[in-house]
């Protein structure tokens, strides 16, 4: 098929909702900003601009009186994601505030094997129809995308901010380089094919 006559999306198949929805009737979920993502072996490109557009998304959650969960991947001393090391402690610009929960989690899904669902339950966010997660964090391609997919299937409606997250650079199995804005483009459209929609830039999700 022609790249000028893509695929209708599964969502359009499917009949489902692509609206965003209003920030102040959403919980937020911010995944892996973790300094281990500015420097080093797992720097993305993009990490400031992100975690630029993450802080402004957390004012603005603040500011509205929603919830907001933190999500830290864990994966051991020694590693880029030591959470008891500076490398693996979340960025200051969106730090949590008293109060604000903190999910660790091992896995991409920050559903899987973690307490997020009941950390949402307990905030007023059981899974139903009516509950949108709106989503931010690193990496697009897998924990943010993973994400998204695990929200759905435990019952919610996840929205993803697009200036919020970033990627890099991977080796395809071909042995191309496939180009961090070409893989952040190819993570947000399969979010949008199936688990939710995505707002561009953070002024662009409703209040």
């Amino acid at each position: 098929m022609s790249s000028t006559n893509p695929s209708k999306a599964l969502r359009d198949v499917f009949g489902l909702d692509n609206r965003p929805p209003r920030l102040a009737e959403s919980a937020l979920v911010l995944v892996d900003f973790q300094n281990t993502y500015r420097t080093g072996v797992m720097a993305l490109e993009g990490a400031d601009e992100a975690l630029a557009a993450a802080a402004r998304l957390l004012e603005r959650a603040r500011a509205a009186g929603i919830p907001v969960v933190h999500v830290i991947n864990d994966s051991g001393e020694n590693t880029p994601y030591d959470i008891r090391a500076h490398i693996g402690s979340i960025s200051d610009e969106v730090a949590p505030r008293d109060g604000e929960p903190v999910v660790v989690k091992g896995l991409p899904d920050s559903f899987q094997a973690t307490d997020l669902e009941k950390t949402l339950t307990g905030l007023g966010f059981a899974p139903g129809c009516d509950k949108d997660l709106v989503l931010a964090g690193f990496m697009t391609h897998m924990c943010v995308q993973f994400t998204a997919q695990g929200a759905v299937n435990h019952g919610y409606r996840p929205t993803v901010v697009a200036e919020a997250t970033a990627t890099r650079s991977l080796t395809a199995p071909n042995g191309a380089v496939v180009p961090a804005a070409a893989l952040q483009a190819a993570a947000l459209t399969t979010i949008t094919d199936r688990f939710g929609p995505v707002v561009p830039t953070v002024d662009g999700l409703p209040a």
